[in-house]
């Protein structure tokens, strides 16, 4: 996916943003989905959220045990929320836009490994 071809900016809602279910495409909401994340405590705590998913997940494929699959999803949207209600002071996008923003947590993480996102 081509995140470089630029799109116009939906119109925005009354507090200045754009209504996070404006975006027709992933592309389009990518980079708001980063705007949302510019704390860097914030984006350490999705980090750290979406690690110890993956971990759950190993957990869940090495000993079967569906508790992994709760675990992981407590830990990738409690640190989530933890980074956005206590650092940066918004609404995280998945109240709007769940699936894009699942994949906006995916598409930061291997950002945030790569170096195109900073950690």
């Amino acid at each position: 996916m081509d995140l470089s071809t630029p799109h116009p900016a939906p119109a925005p809602a009354a507090d200045g943003k754009p209504d996070p279910r404006s975006f027709k495409t992933f592309a389009e909401f990518y980079p708001f989905y980063l705007t949302e994340h510019s704390n860097r405590t914030c984006r350490r705590l999705h980090f750290v959220g979406s690690t110890l998913s993956l971990v759950c997940l190993a957990m869940l494929v090495a000993t079967g045990k569906p508790q992994y699959l709760l675990y992981g999803l407590l830990c990738g949207y409690g640190f989530a929320w933890v980074g956005h209600f206590g650092f940066e002071k918004n609404k995280p996008a998945s109240f709007k836009r769940p699936l894009y923003s699942f994949i906006g947590d995916w598409a930061m993480y291997k950002d945030l490994w790569t170096g195109k996102v900073p950690f």
